[in-house]
This record gives C-alpha cells, structure tokens and sequence, in this order.
C-alpha cells in the first residue's frame, strides 16, 4: 500500500529539515530495522544513486553537472546521519568524497532567511583547503543564487572580508586564526550559527590549534550540530568528540584502493609563487600533448596568457567557453594545432583524445576522484602517460593522504634546472634540422629551390658551407638568446622533509649565510626569549605570529628552537607597529 508524498519536518536543537517525499511504502515499523526505518524515513535505496537522498533539483543537477555517479562510501553512511540532525564524528582520508558528505546535507538543510548572519561555520587548517570548500559548496549549488559562501583566512586583506561579512551570509569556511580574529572585532557574528564542521581535524591539533578551536567551539551557540572528520584519530581529537559532540554517529572508512594505471606518477614540491616559474621549465621538457588543470576560471585565462607570451600554443577551457567553441578547442588540440589545453575540472569531463601524453595538477585537488579524473586524461587506450602533481609544503599531507587512498606511492620529480632545459634545446634542435634534412630530400621542388640558394650565397657572397649552415640556424633561432642562464636558486630551496633532513646541515649553513647578509637576503632573524624549556614548538611559533600580527605563515623564514630562546627568520622592513607586537609576544606551549 502507498501513501502520497508529505512534508517532513526533522528538527534537531533548532534546525528544521523540510523533505518533500514522493512516496513512502507504508510498513509495520516493528518489523524494521533500526537502518532500514532511517532508510524508510528518508527514502533511501541504494539503487538510485544520489536522488536517493531526497536532494533537491537544484542539488542533483549539481551533482551529475560534476559527473559524480554513485555515492562512495563516506557518503553513504553520513548523508543521512546529518540530513537527520545527528552530530557526527567521521574519520575518512582525504580523497574519499567526504567534503561532499557534509556540505550536500548543509545544503539541503539550509534554512534560506534573508537574515545577513551565516548558519554553517566550517574550519580547516590551510587557506588551501578553505578555498577548496567553499567552492565545493558553490558547485555543489550552482542554481541556488541566494546561497552565499564565503572563505576567510589570513594572508589576505582583511578589510575586504569584513565587507564580505556585512553582505548576506549562509556559509563561513576559514581557518582558525582568521575566524578568531574576526569573532574578536566583532565582524563575524556568530550567534546564528547552527552547524559547526571540524575538516581535517587532526591537521588543525599537528599545526597548534588546538585552544583556538576550543575556543571558538565555546564561543558559538551551544545549541548546533557538529560535525567532525579527521584522517587519525588521536586522544586529543576522541577528547574533543567527548567533551563538544552530543551523542555522534561515528563513521570509519578504510582508504580507497584503486587498481595500478599505465600512467607515470610524479609530484613536484613548489611553493605558490614559483609554481608558475616552475610550469613553464617543464614545458620545456614536455609541451605537446599536454593539460595543465587549476582551480579556478580566471586562473586559465592567467596562465594561458603568460604561456603564450613564451610562444607556447595554448588553449583554455573552462565553463564560460560555449559549446561549440569548446568543441572547436578539443578538435584542435586533437588535430595537433594547439598543444597545451589550461583548464578546470568541469569543463575537462569527458575530454577523450589520444594526443594527451602529460597531465599536469597545477593545483591540488582535494579529491581522490578528481584527481584519478584528471590523470585519466593521458594513458588512453593501454597507452603510456604521465601525470605530474604540483605540492606545496601546507598540501604535503593531502598528498600522503592521496598516497594512501590510491594504495600508490607518488615519486618526487625534480625541477628541472638550466643545465637540463638548455640540454634538451640541444637535443630538440638537432632532432629538428635532422627531420627537415629527410623532408627535403623527399620533395625535388624544394630540394632544387635550396641548392640554387646555397649556390647564389658561395658564388655571390663567397659564403662557406658552414657559414650558411650558422646562418640557417640563427634565422630559425632568431634574436634572442639559445640558451638559458635564468637564476636556478630557487629550484634548491623547494625541498621535501626528507630532503630537508638529508641536507640538514647544508640547509643550516645556508640559512647562516642569509643571515650574514648575502645578496638575496629577504629576512631578518629576530630573537624570542622561549625555546625547548618552554616546551614550544614551531607550530606553536607561526600560529602565534600570525595570530598576533598581520604576518602571513607563507612568509615566515627558517625557524631555530634553542634551550632558553628561539631565532626566526620574518621578512625584511616590517612597520614599527608590528614588531613592538613581536616584542610582546607570547607563546602559548
């Protein structure tokens, strides 16, 4: 027996879930389980994929716009426990779809007032991920215009945040620093929030975060949902769970294993500022065939631009491009007239062509699925391809949490140096003038063309074979110089952990020598009465300069604990304000 669809109102400590069902099959709850009647109440079946949630139109247009099929695991167990209200503590590695988990529930759930004050507060412990969220949450709800969401964090103006927090509000996504920073001056009120996510937890306890977290959790309404995921589950984050969550679900997923790929897979560890430096030396290398993939649309606008200016053909992908300029765009790389496609996740979908030998992650994804996506590009077919990963030191441990979801270990890749590049020019110019050699031979009408020049050129200008051949050559070089002699200093100082700690001691003496004054020196090393007796740390450190002064982490130098005091390096020319504020300073260990 049927009954015809109701609203269903779910309220947990204040929120409202209003469910428009279409049919629920009426049946005895005594003889249901505790999961089949949530299941029952929800109108859920594993068979219908996402709509088996009750997501709105808006939502499920959403997710198969990003090509997303089937729930993963995550998904499955915690989209009900939230869309019903439940807190719930999670631990799922990054890349299981778990950012997805907890946002589509926000969303449906979302009580859309006109009211200015935002309801969800997520916290996450890098600007990185924060700017991953929020635009997770937009894509997430592309057709819902009055939801707004917005990302704060340090190392950006603050001012220009604090307008973004006047405007209409629904959802915050920030790191701790920033969000203390605002709930102190009163620009973010916080009195309507009514969900608190805590991703990335275990990160946030490793980078000193801890107080900051408790309080902020103390400062919000104590009616809320909150929602936890951490990778680890170490005691301070099962304390946290105990002491703020209320009743949880707990959730545990065991990584993603995903079958070994004819696909070669490197990363390169490069900070945000040279990634662009770096970009253009491995095109050096590789530049036909290639996808670069970034975050944002104005990002392959950007970096199309600066590519062209190096005389790369390159083409841009994103979802502003029409369909058939799209389509023409494809054709063209397919065909071999472009050979290097900037594009963003959504708009590379479906992109078939057998051409595409390097895949290039410009930017991190975030998600184990978008990141097999991409790579997926290269190797068609039982081909050979390779895929190359753009890794900061803030992103270093989404990049071990990748490595465990794909059961895969991810190489480093070196930046290529001045010595490689101008090596290969090398090796490219004469596989050039070798190719065109055979060419010419094939076509008589040209053959005979270039022998009546070299004749002209011996006769009348008394030039020699090999004159002409360095002339030929300088014509197709042109004016500027063959090879190069770029200053290479920064590719050394892009080091992984390991390599920091193999080169520890050439690392110190270096650092020594900036100190000293050399020509590149860009810091000045200040000293902090707290060391290993204090039992500070360098986390504890740079949450407590950032929190204290306008410094951004990203700028923080070498950073040398002693027993009774503390040398850090800080960019040069600081304003008095800022270090009277570091004179102050106070570490809380």
């Amino acid at each position: 027996m049927e009954s015809k669809s109701k609203d269903l109102s779910l309220k947990k400590d204040g929120n409202i879930l209003n469910e428009n069902k279409n049919e629920i099959r009426t049946k005895s709850s005594k003889s249901l389980s505790k999961e089949e009647q949530k299941a029952k109440e929800l109108n859920i079946n594993d068979e219908n994929g996402f709509s088996s949630f009750g997501f709105n139109n808006s939502i499920l247009n959403a997710i198969e716009k990003k090509g997303y099929k089937e729930p993963t695991p995550i998904q499955k167990e915690a989209i009900p426990e939230l869309i019903l209200g439940k807190d719930l503590l999670g631990q799922a590695q990054t890349g299981t779809g778990k950012t997805a988990a907890f946002a589509l529930p926000i969303i449906q759930k979302l009580d859309r007032n006109k009211e200015n004050h935002a309801k969800v507060l997520v916290m996450t412990p890098t600007r990185e991920l924060a700017t991953q969220v929020a635009e997770s949450f937009k894509s997430y709800s592309p057709e819902s215009s009055d939801l707004k969401t917005i990302a704060i964090y340090g190392g950006t103006d603050f001012r220009s945040q604090i307008s973004n927090l006047k405007r209409k509000t629904d959802i915050v996504v920030g790191t701790p620093g920033r969000i203390m920073d605002h709930i102190r001056q009163g620009t973010f009120k916080i009195d309507k929030i009514n969900c608190l996510v805590l991703d990335e937890a275990d990160e946030m306890l490793k980078m000193g975060f801890l107080e900051d977290i408790e309080w902020i959790i103390d400062k919000l309404p104590s009616s809320k949902q909150m929602v936890l995921f951490s990778a680890t589950m170490p005691n301070e984050i099962k304390t946290i769970a105990k002491k703020y969550l209320n009743n949880p679900a707990e959730i545990k997923i065991k990584s993603i294993k995903k079958e070994s790929q004819l696909i070669s897979q490197k990363f390169i560890n490069v900070q945000r500022h040279y990634k662009l430096e770096a970009l253009k030396r491995i095109l050096e290398i590789s530049n036909e065939g290639v996808i670069i993939f970034v975050r944002t649309k104005s990002l392959t606008t950007s970096i199309a631009e600066s590519l062209e200016t190096y005389g790369h053909s390159v083409s841009v992908l994103n979802g502003d491009i029409p369909q058939n300029q799209r389509e023409n765009t494809v054709d063209r790389l397919r065909k071999g007239f472009i050979d290097i496609l900037v594009a963003t996740d959504v708009a590379a979908r479906g992109l078939d062509v057998d051409r595409i030998k390097l895949v290039i992650n410009y930017d991190f994804p975030f998600d184990t699925e978008t990141y097999t996506h991409r790579i997926g590009r290269t190797g068609r077919a039982g081909r050979s391809g390779e895929a190359i990963l753009f890794v900061n030191r803030r992103e270093r441990h989404f990049l071990r949490n990748l490595e465990n979801s794909l059961n895969n270990k991810i190489e480093e890749l070196e930046i290529p140096n001045n010595k490689i590049i101008n090596e290969r020019r090398i090796k490219r110019l004469t596989h050039d003038i070798k190719r065109n050699s055979l060419l010419e031979k094939e076509n008589e009408e040209n053959k005979a063309l270039m022998t009546d020049i070299i004749d002209t050129l011996k006769i009348n200008y008394d030039m020699e074979d090999s004159d002409i051949s360095m002339a030929a050559i300088n014509l197709v070089l042109g004016n500027k110089p063959f090879l190069i002699n770029d200053d290479e200093s920064w590719i050394y100082k892009q080091s992984t952990p390991e390599r920091d700690r193999s080169n520890r001691n050439s690392n110190r003496s270096r650092n020594l020598g900036r100190r000293s004054g050399g020509q590149n020196n860009i810091f000045e090393t200040f000293k902090f009465n707290f060391g290993k007796v204090d039992k500070v740390k360098v986390p504890n450190i740079i949450s407590s300069i950032c929190l204290a002064t306008d410094i951004n982490g990203r700028s923080i130098g070498k950073i040398q604990i002693f027993n009774e005091f503390s040398l850090v390096d800080l960019p040069k020319n600081l304003n008095r304000d800022t270090k009277n504020k570091l004179k102050s300073l106070k570490i809380k260990s």
